[in-house]
C-alpha cells in the first residue's frame, strides 16, 4: 500500500505529459489565431473596407425605385433606443411621402415597446388608421413569414425599413417568403458635417501627451470603424446561417 500511491501518481504524470503537449499546442495555436485576427480588424479599421462593406449590407439587394403601397418597420430593440428611432424616423418620412401607404409595425412585443412605437409615428404626423401594429415575429424568418400571410396581393411594392447592416438578410428572406415585391429602404445615420478639431494646448492639454486635435481619422473613424467590422462579421453569418437553411 506504501507503494502504490507514488506509482499511481507517476502513471498520472506519465499519462498528463501527451495531454499537456497536445492541449499547449493548440493553445499557442488558438493564440496565434486570435491575435492574427485581432491584427486583421485592427489593420482593416485604418481602411475604408468596413465602410464599403457596411454600404453594401444596406444597398445590396436592391433599394426602392418608386413609391410603395405598403411600408414595413423591422423592429428588434427597445424603446427608446438609437436603432428602432432611425428605423421609426426613416417610415415615417416615406409614410408622408406616400399618403396612402400603410404602415406595419413587425415588433415582437404586446407592451411598453410596440405601444411607444405606435406613439413616434403619431407624433411624427402619421394617422393611426394607417399604423397596423403586428406584435409577432421573433427573427427576420417569420417576420417574412407573417407578412407574407397578411400581404394584399394588389401591393406593387413592399418597403422594408430597418438597420442597413440587416437589409440585405431582410429583403432576400421576404422575397423567399413570398414578398417578392420587397425592396429595402435602409435607417441609415447621418455624420455630422463637422470637423471636431480643438486645440490641445489651449483646453489644457499636457505638452508631453500626444496631440490628436486635428486627427479625427484616429479620434473617430477608426474606432467607429473597428466597430463596424464586428457587425459585419455577424451579419455576414447570419446570411451564411439564412442560406443554409434556404431562407435566402
Amino acid at each position: 500500500m506504501a507503494r502504490f500511491f507514488p506509482e499511481l501518481l507517476a502513471t498520472l504524470r506519465m499519462l498528463a505529459r501527451p495531454i499537456a503537449r497536445w492541449s499547449g499546442r493548440w493553445a499557442r495555436r488558438i493564440v496565434l489565431a486570435a491575435g492574427g485576427l485581432a491584427l486583421l480588424l485592427v489593420l482593416g479599421a485604418c481602411t475604408r473596407i468596413p465602410y464599403d462593406l457596411h454600404r453594401w449590407l444596406g444597398r445590396g439587394a436592391g433599394e426602392c425605385t418608386a413609391t410603395a403601397d405598403a411600408i414595413v418597420v423591422l423592429g428588434g430593440s427597445g424603446m427608446p433606443s438609437g436603432p428602432e428611432l432611425l428605423r421609426l424616423h426613416r417610415a415615417a418620412s416615406l409614410a408622408l411621402e406616400t399618403p396612402r401607404a400603410l404602415v406595419f409595425v413587425v415588433q415582437p412585443d404586446t407592451g411598453s415597446t410596440m405601444r411607444q412605437m405606435v406613439e413616434e409615428l403619431k407624433l411624427r404626423g402619421i394617422a393611426a388608421h394607417r399604423i397596423i401594429p403586428i406584435p409577432y415575429g421573433e427573427n427576420t424568418r417569420e417576420q417574412a413569414l407573417i407578412m407574407a400571410r397578411v400581404q394584399d396581393p394588389r401591393w406593387r411594392r413592399v418597403a422594408l425599413v430597418t438597420a442597413p447592416e440587416n437589409m440585405y438578410r431582410s429583403v432576400r428572406a421576404f422575397q423567399q417568403a413570398g414578398v417578392k415585391r420587397s425592396c429595402g429602404e435602409s435607417a441609415w445615420e447621418r455624420a455630422m458635417d463637422h470637423d471636431f478639431a480643438y486645440r490641445h494646448l489651449a483646453i489644457g492639454g499636457k505638452a508631453w501627451a500626444p496631440d490628436v486635435s486635428d486627427n479625427t481619422g484616429l479620434r473617430y473613424t477608426f474606432w467607429n470603424y473597428l466597430k463596424l467590422e464586428v457587425t459585419c462579421i455577424r451579419e455576414y453569418l447570419a446570411i451564411a446561417y439564412y442560406w443554409l437553411n434556404r431562407w435566402i
